[in-house]
């Protein structure tokens, strides 16, 4: 997270979610991609309509966050690569002078009511498909836990998933989450049982975790 922006990280910068036709359809677009929304949520999978994104997905994001925002990349990255034009989304932002293309969204689910004092949140994320697999939803997490201890004061943040989700349990783990938890058999999907997972970090684990890369930085 830059010292002068504190909505920029290394390759992304990030804005609240507008009212506008073309947040509503990048929403929608992610909601309606069967393999993301069966990895990220675990009601009934089925098409969605604009209006149950908007009713539904959207209205959570809005009103259910302590942070909530569209995850941006600089146009000229966003031709970067192998990517076919018809699922590319072109939703974009001004900061600045830059141009940028919507590419997902990262959130930090709000305290229940009288739950605050214990400082607790939980982060949920959302690649778009065609850039998914490019470093984006891990730069994305690094830059909220750094949001979410050094400005808004939480203590852990957590990360639910899904057993059969085996790349995201691997990338909560490298980026310095704990397994806290397991449900087993908590969740049906494509036939079969699987478990509910919960990974965890504290604020204190996070600082070491940036402590010691800095020492790997130093070292070489």
């Amino acid at each position: 997270m830059s010292t002068f922006n504190p909505f920029r990280s290394k390759r992304l910068a990030y804005r609240a979610i507008e009212n506008t036709p073309e947040d509503d359809d990048f929403i929608h677009s992610i909601q309606s991609d069967p393999l993301s929304y069966a990895t990220s949520n675990s009601t009934l999978l089925k098409p969605q309509t604009k209006q149950d994104t908007l009713n539904g997905y959207k209205k959570h994001l809005v009103k259910d966050s302590l942070l909530a925002v569209i995850i941006l990349l600089p146009n000229d990255k966003a031709q970067d690569g192998p990517r076919e034009k018809e699922e590319r989304n072109t939703s974009r932002a001004a900061i600045g002078q830059d141009a940028w293309t919507s590419v997902g969204i990262i959130a930090l689910k709000k305290g229940e009511p009288g739950h605050s004092h214990h400082r607790n949140s939980e982060v949920s994320i959302d690649i778009a498909k065609p850039y998914q697999n490019c470093g984006f939803g891990s730069e994305a997490i690094e830059w909220v836990l750094d949001w979410g201890f050094r400005k808004a004061g939480l203590h852990r943040i957590a990360v639910l998933s899904f057993s059969y989700n085996l790349g995201a349990s691997r990338l909560y783990e490298r980026l310095g989450f704990q397994l806290e938890g397991r449900q087993r058999e908590a969740i049906w999907y494509d036939g079969e049982w699987h478990d509910m997972l919960t990974f965890g970090i504290l604020a204190r684990e996070w600082r070491d975790n940036g402590h010691r890369k800095l020492k790997e930085v130093s070292s070489k």
